[in-house]
This record gives structure tokens, sequence and C-alpha cells, in this order.
């Protein structure tokens, strides 16, 4: 398995993700948005999973360089900055698609957006922007929407979620489902019951907090209903 930083720049930010990719390249690529802590292991560990498969992995770097690793109330208050822009935090996923697909290790043409928390909103605002790309998946997302002109979604889509997530309440699941339908989008939500936010990050525990639990069943389901979508989405005319 091979790892390299991947320099980018936006607007005036100098940027740095990371790519992931086994021998052989160029692979069909996922491009990943980490939780709000921005690129740790738990993204590192899905990404040699998803490696393992014959794919190419950028995890995003969404706050800039001189960020990674920085205390967690540092990167809530990045996170907020980019969630009271949804205009220019779209610019700033556009320009992240571009650069994936720019990588040699990436076979242009065929990205696969997803995201963990925070990540799975960016993911579905990518797709929401009408982004060519082949899918777009959230694991416990946020869903909401960005408050911008509707676009066509190309990408198809699938959410994972938490039921009882208090951060993403039935009536926003219901929502969401209704703005794909209308954008022409062929989405799935898969919902896990007695399951809360951050079921797929085996430290979540560590947080002490009701509303943010490991859950092994969900984070299992949640990973097989994954390589099926992409097994779906990466097939001869898929």
């Amino acid at each position: 398995m091979n790892e390299r930083p991947v320099a980018h720049e936006f607007e005036g930010e100098e940027m740095e993700s990371v790519l992931i990719y086994p021998d052989g390249a160029p692979y069909p690529a996922v491009l990943m948005f980490p939780t709000v802590a921005g690129i740790a292991d738990l993204e590192r560990g899905f990404a040699h999973r998803l490696a393992d498969r014959g794919l190419s992995v950028m995890i995003a770097d969404f706050y800039g360089k001189q960020y990674r690793g920085c205390p967690r109330p540092q990167a809530v208050e990045l996170m907020g900055n980019l969630r009271s822009d949804r205009a220019r935090m779209r610019r700033l996923l556009q320009s992240i698609l571009d650069v994936v697909r720019k990588q040699p290790e990436v076979t242009a043409d065929r990205v696969i957006a997803s995201g963990y928390c925070f990540g799975g909103m960016c993911s579905l605002d990518l797709a929401r922007s009408g982004a060519d790309l082949l899918g777009a998946a959230s694991f416990h997302g946020l869903f909401d929407p960005p408050g911008l002109p509707p676009q066509p979604i190309k990408a198809k889509v699938i959410a994972f979620h938490g039921w009882d997530d208090p951060s993403v309440p039935p009536e926003k699941v219901v929502a969401l489902a209704k703005e794909l339908t209308e954008a022409g989008a062929d989405w799935q939500i898969h919902a896990y019951g007695h399951t809360v936010h951050a079921f797929t990050n085996p430290g979540a525990d560590a947080f002490n907090k009701p509303a943010v639990k490991y859950s092994p069943t969900a984070d299992h389901r949640s990973w097989t209903a994954f390589n099926t979508f992409l097994d779906e989405i990466l097939r001869p005319n898929g």
C-alpha cells in the first residue's frame, strides 16, 4: 500500500490532503471527507480498507495544512466557519474534487465521494452541487440543506443514519428524501434503530455522551451496504 501527501490551494490557503492507493494505479477513487477532527487514523483505516479492494482514496483537507491535528475546540470552530458560508464551502469541495481528478493514481472520470459526520454533509453538498460523481455516501452525516439554488443531482446517493441521532431528527431524514427526489437523484437512506451519532467510530464512546456512541452492528451493516453500493456503481454500465 502507498501513501503520499497531496498539496493544493484554495483561495490563498495551503491545503494538504492524503492519497492512499495500491500498486498498479490508476484506479477509480473515493474522495473521503473526514469528521470534524480532520484527517486522522480513523479515516486512514477506512481508506486502507478501500484501497485493499482496488481503489485510490484521497482523504481531504478542508481546514488548511496549518490546522492539521489542531485541538478539537479549534476544529469545531473551523467547521462552524465552513458551515456558516455554504457557498464558499461548495467552492472548496469542488476545488478538492478537481484536485483528486488530477492525481495520476486516479481514474479521473470514476470518482465517488464519501464522508463521516461533518464529512457526510460535505459529501452530500458536493452531490447537491451537480458535480459529475459516480456516487456520494454519507455516514452519520448532517442533512441540513445548503440553502443554495438546487441543481440536478447526477451522483447516486446513499446515506447511513442512526435513527436516534438527535442532531438529525426524523423530520430531517424525510426532508432529505424529499430534496433528493426533487433533484432527480437515485437515492437510498439506511436508518439503524437504537443507534446514535458516530456509530462507525470505535473511539466515540470516549466522549462519554449518550448522543455519540459506537455501534459494532451499525458499523458492520453500513460498511457492508457501502461495499455493495460500490460494486453496483463501479461495474461496467453500473
